[in-house]
């Protein structure tokens, strides 16, 4: 007689033990820091066609791949762990591997990891899309946690709040910089100060800029033509060799002047200076009836030229 009344009282106590598989989700999930590790049981119960959470699933195996993109997705999943409870327990991150729970694998017929699949929820009031049919995380955006944590915001009940670790790598690349610039300084701090160094580069960057450069930059002009011309017809074309042959005709004339302007008045011996006269006129002449009949090329109608 004492047995059955005990019996039958032990009956409301056995289905108050009995947890819902949201709470054994929950329990999963905080057991492995964020992240369910799954087998074929747990996979049926995570994607169990009434649910009224949401989950993300990593399938993986044994590959290269995989160990790139496993930091990322523990990553992702850790910091959706400090989601208030109101909000986490209703998206789920899981983890399956090949040797785990094959079947899951030919259940969803996949041949290669790793692979990650969203199940949204089916019914409560985060359902976004009543069909239990998962969607597939592109990895054309990389293996990285950013693009991971933003594209599986979409299906979690708030964005994930994942942050991007400091990167101590750039830092201590930046600090290492430091006394290695502040070394070099001290060497080229002369060659900064001297107003032929500057008057150098001031030259050389008119040159480069006059020759064209930033007029077939802008335009994405090609270095040659189709035919394998450099010189393109016409004021309004130009081609990237061009430029290049351009600065090199202005810095002979250039030169030449300045060799004419400074060099040869310093000269003392009388036939050396004669000299150096002859030569950089003749060169500068020469130069420059390179220069008009390059730009009698471009302008067919031009008249007049030097020597070419």
């Amino acid at each position: 007689m004492l047995w059955p009344l005990l019996a039958l009282f032990c009956v409301p106590l056995c289905f108050a033990a009995q947890k819902s598989p949201r709470e054994e989700l929950v329990e999963l999930a905080a057991a492995g820091n964020g992240i369910i590790r799954l087998n074929d049981r747990t996979f049926d119960l995570l994607t169990s066609p009434k649910r009224d959470w949401s989950a993300s699933i990593q399938l993986t195996a044994l590959n290269p791949q995989r160990r790139e993109f496993d930091p990322s997705f523990h990553a992702v999943a850790k910091a959706w762990a400090t989601a208030p409870p109101q909000h986490r327990d209703y998206h789920f991150f899981a983890s399956v591997d090949f040797d785990d729970a094959h079947q899951v694998f030919q259940k969803l017929g996949i041949m290669s990891a790793p692979v990650v699949h969203v199940f949204p929820a089916t019914e409560g009031p985060n359902v976004k899309n009543t069909r239990n049919t998962p969607s597939k995380y592109d990895f054309s955006n990389g293996f990285e946690a950013r693009p991971l944590a933003d594209q599986l915001s979409v299906h979690t009940p708030i964005p994930i709040p994942y942050k991007d670790p400091i990167n101590w790598s750039r830092i201590t690349t930046f600090l290492s910089l430091i006394p290695i610039v502040t070394l070099a300084f001290r060497f080229i701090r002369p060659a900064l100060q001297n107003r032929w160094v500057w008057a150098t580069v001031t030259v050389f960057l008119s040159t480069v800029m006059t020759s064209g450069y930033m007029f077939t930059r802008i335009r994405g002009m090609p270095y040659t033509g189709n035919d394998g011309s450099w010189i393109a017809g016409g004021y309004s074309n130009q081609y990237g060799q061009e430029v290049q042959v351009l600065s090199f005709v202005y810095v002979i004339l250039a030169g030449s002047f300045l060799m004419l302007v400074l060099v040869v008045p310093r000269q003392l011996s009388p036939a050396r200076q004669r000299t150096q006269i002859y030569v950089w006129t003749a060169v500068n002449f020469i130069v420059f009836s390179a220069l008009v009949s390059i730009f009698r090329v471009k302008n067919r109608g031009y008249p007049f030229k030097l020597m070419f």
